[in-house]
């Protein structure tokens, strides 16, 4: 006989209902009303179906180039990602050794590391800004004092994509990663690497042989929280990421520029990124677990 569901059943199932519309529900109206026909608006009711739209949106929208801020802010994503995954993992073993793992030194470590959570992200993006300020006024007096004149006229200054961008999405990526990798760390049997050792491996071969495939689906996972991350984020790049723009700066500026469902089009394109980048990550998760049932 199946088990009769509690009367709490269907209010907590319409409440979780409500709960998923209410996430997803502006995705979904964004999605449908990128597809407009070319007399459609911003808003419902439909004025027909079209791909018009989307083929405005390869042909450009104005000056802006969308392009161009896509491929910068996937080549910043994949950098993050990077690091991300680098530094969580090494942060990970780091704080397994008992000199470090609940020594003060190590405590005061982890709340510096996470505090960039709980601060403010436009605060946290003045700041790089103000810190690369003070580092090009101190490169432009060094090469005054050198006397390379040549130099300071071409020397604009430090702050780009790839230097104070990128560590502003690290104050908002490292974090999530940390905390991903203590987790698993926490969990992780050293009777493992104990065996390894026992049966002649090197420290980096039971690293690489036995450690990493064990904790290879939480390190996609670091990787997908760190491109995601960066990928959409737009209150720490704002005043850190120097003369150029990522994507999600570009589609903010063309909110208040850009009055047609073009706008749409192309905020379902960036979506639609983030979905395949964690489609991507739980396929490469799913085929680690199977590879490592397969050869335990």
């Amino acid at each position: 006989m199946s088990e009769r569901r509690s009367r709490a059943f269907w209010p907590l199932a319409a409440f979780f209902a409500l709960f998923v519309l209410f996430l997803y529900g502006p995705v979904l109206t964004i999605f449908v009303l990128s597809f407009q026909g070319p007399e459609g608006g911003l808003t419902f009711p439909m004025r027909g179906w079209s791909l018009h739209w989307y083929a405005q949106l390869i042909e450009g929208l104005g000056v802006v180039d969308i392009w161009a801020a896509l491929r910068r802010s996937v080549a910043l994503g994949t950098l993050v990602a990077t690091f991300t995954i680098v530094l969580s993992l090494l942060a990970g073993l780091a704080f397994r050794k008992p000199g470090l793992q609940g020594s003060a030194s190590g405590s005061a470590l982890f709340y510096v590391t996470v505090a960039s959570l709980i601060m403010p992200s436009i605060i946290v993006s003045l700041g790089i800004a103000l810190q690369f300020r003070l580092i090009d006024a101190g490169v432009k007096a060094l090469l005054e004092g050198l006397g390379a004149e040549t130099l300071l006229e071409g020397y604009a200054t430090a702050m780009g994509l790839y230097t104070s961008g990128l560590g502003s999405h690290l104050t908002w990526t490292l974090p999530f990663g940390l905390l991903i990798m203590f987790a698993v760390f926490n969990r992780f049997n050293p009777a493992y690497e104990e065996a390894a050792t026992d049966l002649g491996a090197t420290p980096w071969q039971g690293f690489r042989h036995v450690v990493l495939p064990l904790i290879g689906p939480s390190v996609v996972g670091v990787g997908m929280f760190g491109f995601t991350l960066s990928w959409d984020e737009i209150a720490r790049s704002s005043q850190a990421i120097g003369d150029v723009n990522t994507l999600p700066l570009e589609l903010q500026g063309l909110t208040t520029t850009v009055t047609t469902p073009a706008i749409y089009a192309l905020g379902t394109l960036t979506t639609g990124v983030s979905f395949v980048v964690i489609a991507i990550a739980l396929g490469a998760a799913a085929w680690l677990r199977r590879r490592g049932k397969a050869h335990p």
